[in-house]
């Protein structure tokens, strides 16, 4: 499946790209891929590509474009990792979200979505998604191995989220996790699943820690909680 690019405007005047994977139906809900700290790579578009094998309209937007367009790094080479960390210690978290609410309306608007907009990110993209469930109208939140959420738990959550959590996460430590689980166990719009064992990036084929088994476990459970918030009550609505 080899999908598109397209352009949307940001609140404050910049224009950035997003790579677009559309399902073979007349209409669907969207669901925005947010990027690791290695851009719209080949591999977040492939992410794009299998949620629209899903049925779903998976919108990836090029957040890095601010510092540099259409970065497309891998960790399969230390000028790469030394890049990417660049990228993410120069990334504005606050204009990043600003640039996801923007894909968000700029995906409720498109022919083929029926006006249901979700997001799923990895990482940097994780931590993103937590953020879109406490900022923005997204429908639902799917947070993978997100990194630096404690620094964000005042924020009350206010649409639904499922966060999946490295036991093992050199970037998430106990503490960090200790906290998530304190503030957001009780929150009935939180769903936390905790992958024993796994390491960062669990899910992402070629990485250090991929578990093949595990990430398809995410995978499923996404798609069980896409599914719940973004189609079941489309068709409940009607």
């Amino acid at each position: 499946m080899v999908g598109d690019w397209i352009s949307i405007n940001s609140a404050d005047g910049k224009t950035f790209k997003a790579y677009v994977s559309a399902p073979p139906v007349p209409t669907a809900s969207a669901v925005v891929v947010i990027q690791e700290i290695f851009g719209v790579n080949p591999w977040l578009r492939s992410v794009a590509d299998w949620l629209a094998n899903e049925g779903y309209l998976a919108i990836a937007p090029d957040l890095f474009h601010r510092q540099e367009p259409n970065v497309q790094l891998t960790d399969k080479s230390e000028a790469d990792w030394q890049k990417a960390f660049e990228l993410y210690k120069g990334f504005d978290e606050d204009k990043g979200v600003e640039d996801l609410k923007s894909t968000i309306a700029a995906a409720a608007t498109l022919p083929q979505c029926n006006g249901k907009v979700g997001s799923l990110g990895f990482c940097l993209g994780g931590k993103l998604a937590y953020l879109l469930s406490a900022r923005s109208n997204s429908n639902c939140n799917v947070s993978f191995y997100g990194v630096g959420i404690e620094q964000n738990l005042s924020e009350p959550v206010r649409k639904p989220l499922l966060m999946h959590i490295a036991e093992k996460d050199a970037h998430v430590p106990p503490e960090a996790q200790a906290a998530i689980h304190q503030t957001l166990d009780r929150n009935e719009l939180v769903s936390i699943r905790v992958y024993e064992g796994a390491g960062h990036a669990f899910g992402r084929p070629g990485s250090q820690h991929y578990d093949e088994k595990l990430a398809e476990l995410a995978r499923l459970r996404s798609l069980e909680f896409l599914e719940q918030h973004l189609v079941s009550e489309v068709g409940a609505a009607h």
